[in-house]
């Protein structure tokens, strides 16, 4: 744990997508960790997956023009953006400072690592909810990280 002022620092880091399972696991975070939170800022971390370019490739015949491949990206960038900015509003609802990263990768991977370069000692993620047999062949980033992240992973489930 980071030590500021002789009194030592948790960071926890929530990591976010599109999902309302993941907004849940924020909104649980903000509501049953809001003195661990008191000493630092939350890390609130979304990933921008790898653009697929095949189906560019495929719809254009070829190559994809770099005009297309740019607005791709834009776009995504976009989308993260706004998602941290809604985020950070929620957080601002309940009173807690959160500091927004976003990384571009395969979304595992990158929360992964940012657990480990940003000193996390909580990573948070959301349950999506999937059978046995659709992790086995989608996979799982929460399952992923329970499994990979240098930290204590805790999973939020959304109840039904």
């Amino acid at each position: 744990m980071a030590e500021a002022g002789g009194e030592k620092v948790n960071r926890v880091m929530v990591a976010i997508d599109e999902s309302d399972c993941s907004h849940h696991a924020l909104k649980w975070v903000l509501s049953n960790l809001r003195v661990s939170l008191a000493s630092s800022p939350l890390v609130v971390f979304t990933a921008q997956p790898l653009t697929d370019l095949g189906f560019l490739a495929a719809a254009s015949h070829g190559s994809p023009p770099m005009e297309l491949i740019q607005t791709v990206q834009r776009h995504q960038q976009q989308v993260s953006t706004s998602l941290l900015e809604k985020a950070k509003e929620i957080c601002a609802q309940h009173g807690v400072v959160a500091e927004t990263i976003t990384e571009v990768g395969d979304p595992k991977e990158v929360i992964c690592n940012a657990t480990e370069k940003l000193n996390i000692n909580l990573l948070v993620v959301g349950s999506h909810g999937k059978g046995a047999l659709e992790r086995a062949f989608l996979g799982s980033v929460s399952n992923y990280c329970v499994h990979n992240a240098k930290c204590p992973v805790l999973v939020v489930k959304k109840s039904a």
